[in-house]
């Protein structure tokens, strides 16, 4: 049996990343006994299967809200806080165009973007490759982010005040910028090291 293995995510709502249990039953019934199912730590499940049935159950995923996405070296959907403050005031809607725009294209070393609706920062942007903070009216972008390791630190501020008309065209050129010059296996905040915040900023002016 030849095994693949694909992303799933319910996206998400005022309330956050909420998987519903109709979901998660019909996701444990189709996928098989040998299938394994993981769970990540950017809120994405990733299920191993045999890859003979692949098209029948991402259909069937698909037709009870579940998006699909590739695993491995690709931007992952995007990591959003529980927009506490309301959907129109944490920017819901820009919040599902950012990660419709950002999920799924191919990298050099798998790339977490993160967005909180507000500078509690509920989500942990600044721990993120890429971070995305609304402020009022406006967003902040950071990029360098690193959770784990013994190298482990906040993101930089790379612009402040950017409009939601900007957003997206700015997160999509620092992704297009890793893909073209990002070294394989290379984390995004050694990218931004060695390529400098100074390049990054010249890159989207």
């Amino acid at each position: 049996m030849s095994v693949q293995k694909f992303a799933i995510t319910p996206g998400f709502e005022v309330g956050g990343t909420v998987f519903r249990s109709e979901q998660l039953e019909i996701l444990g019934r189709i996928v098989g006994e040998d299938a394994k199912i993981e769970l990540t730590t950017f809120k994405q499940l990733y299920v191993a299967m045999d890859e003979t049935r692949l098209e029948e159950v991402q259909n069937e995923l698909r037709g009870v809200g579940l998006q699909i996405h590739p695993a491995g070296f690709y931007t992952k959907s995007l990591i959003a806080c529980n927009f506490c403050k309301g959907a129109v005031e944490a920017g819901l809607d820009i919040a599902k165009e950012l990660d419709a725009a950002i999920a799924g294209h191919e990298v050099p070393n798998p790339l977490k973007i993160g967005y909180a609706g507000c500078a509690l920062g509920t989500s942990e942007p600044l721990l993120k490759d890429i971070g995305v903070v609304k402020m009022r009216d406006t967003f902040d972008i950071y990029v360098g982010g690193e959770a784990k390791g013994l190298k482990a630190g906040l993101a930089q501020l790379l612009v402040s005040g950017i409009t939601a008309e900007q957003l997206i065209p700015i997160i999509k050129r620092l992704i297009t910028l890793f893909q073209e010059q990002g070294k394989k296996k290379e984390n995004y905040r050694r990218f931004v090291e060695r390529m400098t915040i100074e390049t990054f900023r010249d890159s989207i002016a």
